[in-house]
């Protein structure tokens, strides 16, 4: 008899669960939003996939979004001053998050995945878990259901750390070669332009990464999506004058009144397993790891976690679920957890003098401008990077 798997979320981690575990167990997945609520919501994200969590999404037979402008660099600026285009070993991309869940969930219920709609309440995560062999909490940022304990060595800040606006624009010229952009201007925050694929169509997503109560954080009280417009067109006017130079006023606007996004994020790690009786409830993607999103890797982690959790299913297929199971999985992904989670959180504070030296050293030298670009598709290599940074001081 095959092993039954509830998963409630169907977002990056969810999805990919039930992609890759529908053929070996019987799964179903607990969500809270019919398509057209996903479609036409507010924007979750900005979502770029690299290449590691596109391979991961071909191998499991996920559906894809086909159209999605490539990225092959990471353009990196310091103010107004052009430093280095760093060239990516493999093409990333970025697909509205309410394109993708939506495709991704229509083509699992076409294969049979069985969704059932209903908002869980964490008092109800006891009585759902007694309906499967495993419960996987997916639920993301809102997460999680169930009291994962906090991992306070990961965990060393108790407010946000930026303040993230974003918005899905139409009117902006990419830069060139295709890539994101990054503009750093130190004390203040930073700006990411991206590209990106809606189902409106191709946009240029504009993120600000805003240091509380620094001149970047200009957007409280805005309350509709032509205010929003208005004030990201003045801030870039201000303070990024190497993008405003690619707007087109006359066509610059919001792709549609749900794309734009103000929140605040404080990075939390959990220990993303715990027993409920005799039930195993583990954790996956932001529900249990959540990042601040200055390094591109929310849903890469979750992708990456996903993958992990389902190799430890496999490996104890035929063995009881229980606390070893969990303890197995939370083994197998620390490591790589604790690289994305201390790269991620040095990255909103100052930089090391050691990662200052080499950013001015990739302006003269490609093959450092590549490595630095690499980091965003192998984690572990930025974390080493400041790791070594902080040894030599």
């Amino acid at each position: 008899m095959r092993k039954r798997i509830g998963i409630i979320g169907n977002g990056v981690a969810g999805l990919q669960l039930a992609y890759s575990l529908k053929n070996e167990f019987d799964v179903t997945v607990h969500h809270y939003e019919d398509l057209d609520e996903i479609r036409q919501g507010r924007i979750r994200s900005t979502q770029v996939h690299f290449h590691p969590a596109l391979e991961r999404a071909q191998r499991f037979g996920m559906q894809a979004v086909d159209g999605a402008p490539p990225i092959h660099t990471i353009h990196f600026n310091m103010g107004s001053q052009k430093l280095f285009v760093g060239k990516l070993a493999s093409p990333a991309k970025s697909v509205d998050q309410r394109y993708a869940f939506a495709a991704g969930t229509s083509d699992l219920t076409r294969q049979g995945v069985i969704f059932r709609k209903a908002r869980v309440k964490p008092n109800e995560i006891g009585e759902l878990a007694e309906n499967y062999d495993l419960l996987i909490d997916t639920t993301g940022k809102s997460g999680p259901l169930f009291p994962f304990p906090i991992e306070q060595e990961l965990t060393p800040f108790q407010t946000p750390q930026r303040k993230c606006i974003v918005g899905y624009f139409t009117g902006v010229s990419p830069v060139m070669p295709e890539g994101i952009s990054i503009t750093v201007l130190p004390g203040a925050g930073e700006m990411f332009e991206i590209p990106a694929l809606t189902e409106k169509g191709p946009v240029t997503i504009l993120f600000i990464e805003a240091v509380p109560e620094g001149p970047l954080d200009a957007f409280k009280g805005i309350k509709s999506a032509q205010d929003f417009e208005e004030r990201m067109k003045t801030i870039v006017h201000n303070h990024f004058p190497g993008v405003y130079a690619r707007i087109h006023a006359e066509h610059f606007s919001l792709v549609e009144h749900g794309a734009y996004l103000q929140t605040a994020i404080t990075p939390i790690v959990r220990r993303p397993y715990g027993m409920h009786g005799d039930r195993l409830i583990l954790g996956c993607g932001d529900s249990a790891i959540l990042a601040d999103p200055i390094t591109g890797q929310g849903c890469n982690t979750a992708s990456y976690c996903a993958e992990q959790l389902l190799t430890t299913l496999l490996e104890h297929k035929d063995s009881p679920w229980d606390e070893q199971v969990g303890m197995a999985y939370w083994c197998r992904i620390r490591p790589y957890v604790t690289a994305v989670t201390n790269w991620t959180n040095a990255m909103t504070g100052p930089l090391p003098e050691h990662i200052a030296q080499m950013l001015m050293q990739a302006a003269q030298e490609q093959e450092i401008a590549n490595r630095i670009a690499h980091w965003f598709e192998h984690p572990s290599s930025a974390y080493e990077a400041f790791t070594q940074a902080s040894e030599r001081a």
